[in-house]
């Protein structure tokens, strides 16, 4: 029986871009045979695995799971390269999955997530499986893990946009908010917990503009706090106006109601990845060396 090494392990991980349990197993099985692994792999999770793993994937889907109590939840992003396979019914099952397996185990990150028990493997034996099936690199981008003491709320737009809010009150409250950070997209729940650099880039371009209106520069001071204020107000989801009353803020709804919100996530799909701009005729000209 040949030794198997984890470089040789490495090796054949980087040619199939399978499992690292699935390479060894593929290596004990071929006595060390690296060409008759690799031709294992092959037969077991498809030639299209390792072909598509290099390939940008910004389209996909994002979801919720929250268990029946309403305490425990998640929100995931998993990413696949065209909308079409985002409409598979595989790859939507893998997703909502995935979620609840998120919400059951609290895995760490990504990686602990992929080693965790799935199906009739793990995470990522099950991940180049799919892809072997499907064909389109397949990735888990993102996700968060939600446990409380309230409640959790939900709201996903046809699986591009999707929120969890953790809020006390009635039900129907946690829904207007899920949905209207859906519409909204704030950045923060209050103000305090804006990004510093975030307000720093505001102050730095209202200073900029203020500077050219040649005011004294009290005044110029306090159109920029003015300025960055405004700011605040736009991107903080307590300060934002109610969507379904823009009479009220948020915060003013929630208080009207005897309800808060604790914590909140929302993921867009693809937010962030730089997509390719292909050009369909040419790969196809490429392809058929027309």
């Amino acid at each position: 029986m040949a030794q198997i090494t984890a470089s040789m392990v490495k090796e054949l991980r980087e040619k199939t871009d399978a499992p690292m349990m699935e390479c060894k197993n593929a290596l004990v099985e071929a006595d060390g045979d690296m060409a008759r692994a690799e031709e294992l792999l092959r037969v077991k999770l498809g030639s299209k695995a390792s072909k598509a793993a290099s390939r940008i994937t910004a389209e996909g889907l994002v979801n919720v799971y929250i268990a029946d109590d309403a305490k425990t939840g998640s929100i995931v992003e998993v990413n696949c390269e065209t909308d079409f396979v985002a409409k598979n019914d595989d790859f939507i099952a893998f997703v909502d999955d995935i979620a609840k397996l998120i919400a059951d185990k609290n895995p760490a990150d990504a990686a602990a997530l992929g080693e965790l028990a799935f199906r009739d493997g793990t995470v990522e034996s099950v991940r180049a499986a799919l892809i072997g099936k499907i064909g389109e690199n397949i990735s888990v981008r993102r996700f968060q893990r939600f446990v409380t003491d309230n409640k959790l709320a939900q709201y996903v737009h046809g699986g591009k946009i999707s929120v969890i809010v953790d809020f006390a009150g009635d039900d129907e409250v946690g829904k207007d908010v899920a949905m209207h950070v859906a519409a909204m997209k704030p950045k923060a729940l209050s103000a305090d917990q804006v990004p510093a650099a975030d307000i720093e880039t505001e102050r730095s371009v209202a200073a900029q503009k203020a500077a050219e209106s040649g005011k004294p520069a009290n005044i110029v001071e306090k159109m920029v706090e003015g300025a960055v204020n405004k700011y605040l107000k736009e991107v903080t989801l307590l300060s934002q106006p109610f969507v379904k009353n823009d009479k009220q803020s948020i915060e003013q709804m929630l208080k009207e109601n005897n309800a808060s919100v604790a914590a909140y996530a929302i993921y867009v799909v693809g937010e962030g990845i730089e997509r390719r701009n292909e050009d369909f005729a040419a790969e196809v000209a490429a392809v058929t060396g027309a």
